[in-house]
């Protein structure tokens, strides 16, 4: 294949920048541009998982661009399968742009997002599912996500799909037999068999498809949602989680008309805070539009985080409030508890409508390590566990397990109304196709470029 190169390294200045080349003419281009310390070094006899201390040139003009350290790696083994080279230089962005033009200059072509890993791919070194972890592993937000990424990246999700496809396969394999051999006459005794195979598989597939509810939390966060009435606190409560004054906070009743977004981790949980408008009948026709949208995003939401002024006696508005979170999963928040005048009908009232009620003051931080540990308690323990089992966190997945477990009631069904085994050979390699488009070994040109397109240069 073509030589490829690209800066593998985030834009901006820093310690080191790594400029990578990966193809047949990669090391012949190096030649060119690489002058090693030591002149007894012959490139084209510089062993793998080795580097190489010397200058990056300009070929034309003899000019040094900069002191380098050039680590090589010798087909087959290197991430791509193929030569490559990472050239170590200098972190700044001048600087990794100039090497990169004289790899681009001397042979090399830029390097397409994710082209280095979908070389991986293609190369056959990973399975599409686990290039597809790569990237989730870069954007992975807490160690959980990160766990739940390697985990994938390390193969687990591909073993446990190539075990199902194996147990499929030996299905088929008897189903061909006694299509090729009627005269044995084993179709009961096949269909027993595939029946328990097959109900096996489902199990396993109905457990994995299952576990992208804690997937999709790992990777998009809680859906969080903060509601109240206008100057209850929720601002000041999303200011006080981001630990700075993301949003505006103010007397004036209705400063926030919009939505904010932000994600934080608390204890390990991934949150995807959602500021909204104050709850309250309005005649303005922007704020009605935000109160519109906060109550639209209850619907959705994960969690809501109702906030209430303690210091004031429930009003119409506050029950609205607890009316449209009355079936979500929620944590009532009672906030200015600093203050003299709190409410007692409104503390005492909470308890009777839920259990997780949090006294609260945003201006002395009050109450926060009780949030912390009930939003804890609610997802760590209950919603996210990574030791049971492989997680789901990609939706393609999630629809391609999906499509498989129809399948493969399909089958069953074949089975149980006693079809004939051709219709029933007909959803079992249904059932492999979906999953072969998981690990990659049927999946379309256009699938596998919208997947690597979602990468960065130079990974």
């Amino acid at each position: 294949m073509n030589t490829i190169a690209a800066i593998a390294t985030a834009t901006g200045a820093g310690g080191i920048g790594i400029v990578r080349m990966s193809g047949d003419n990669c090391f012949e281009i190096l030649k060119k541009i690489f002058i090693p310390k030591n002149k007894d070094v012959d490139i084209d006899k510089v062993k793998g998982y080795t580097i190489k201390y010397g200058y990056i040139v300009n070929p034309e003009t003899k000019e040094k661009i900069d002191e380098v350290l050039v680590s090589f790696f010798r087909a087959p083994r290197s991430y791509t399968t193929e030569n490559m080279c990472e050239i170590n230089s200098h972190g700044g962005t001048l600087i990794e742009r100039k090497i990169l033009e004289q790899c681009l200059l001397n042979g090399a072509n830029l390097a397409e997002p994710g082209e280095f890993t979908k070389r991986a791919f293609l190369n056959g070194r990973i399975d599409l599912s686990q290039a597809e972890s790569v990237i989730d592993l870069i954007n992975s937000k807490t160690d959980k996500e990160v766990s739940a990424s390697f985990e994938q990246l390390q193969g687990r999700l591909s073993n446990e799909i190539r075990s199902i496809k194996d147990d499929l396969l030996d299905i088929m394999a008897d189903i061909e037999a006694q299509i090729d051999y009627p005269e044995y006459d084993i179709e009961e005794t096949t269909n027993e068999k595939a029946s328990k195979i097959l109900n096996n598989i489902k199990s396993k597939l109905i457990k994995l498809e299952n576990s992208f509810r804690s997937g999709k939390i790992l990777k998009e966060g809680v859906k969080t949602v903060i509601i109240g009435k206008p100057n209850a606190g929720k601002s000041s409560l999303l200011n006080t989680l981001l630990d700075e004054d993301r949003a505006i906070v103010s007397d004036i009743e209705g400063t926030t008309r919009d939505t904010i977004e932000e994600f934080v981790n608390i204890e390990g949980v991934p949150l995807k805070i959602i500021d909204t408008a104050g709850i309250r009948d309005t005649d303005n026709c922007v704020e009605k539009i935000g109160v519109e949208k906060a109550i639209n995003l209850i619907e959705e939401a994960d969690l809501i985080i109702a906030v209430f002024d303690s210091s004031k006696k429930l009003d119409k508005e506050d029950f609205k409030v607890l009316d449209l979170i009355k079936n979500k999963k929620n944590i009532i928040l009672l906030n200015k508890c600093d203050l003299s005048e709190f409410n007692t009908e409104t503390i005492n009232y909470m308890p009777n409508f839920n259990k997780t009620v949090i006294k609260a003051s945003m201006k002395t931080k009050v109450g926060l390590d009780k949030l912390y540990k009930a939003i804890s308690d609610m997802f760590n323990n209950n919603e996210i566990e990574l030791n049971n089992g492989i997680i789901i966190t990609n939706i393609r997945h999630k629809n391609q397990i999906h499509k498989a477990i129809i399948s493969i009631n399909e089958a069953l069904n074949c089975i149980n109304d006693n079809v004939s085994l051709d219709i029933l050979a007909i959803y079992i390699k249904e059932t492999l196709e979906n999953l072969g488009e998981i690990t990659g070994d049927n999946v379309s040109e256009d699938i596998i470029s919208k997947i690597f397109s979602k990468f960065c240069l130079g990974k």
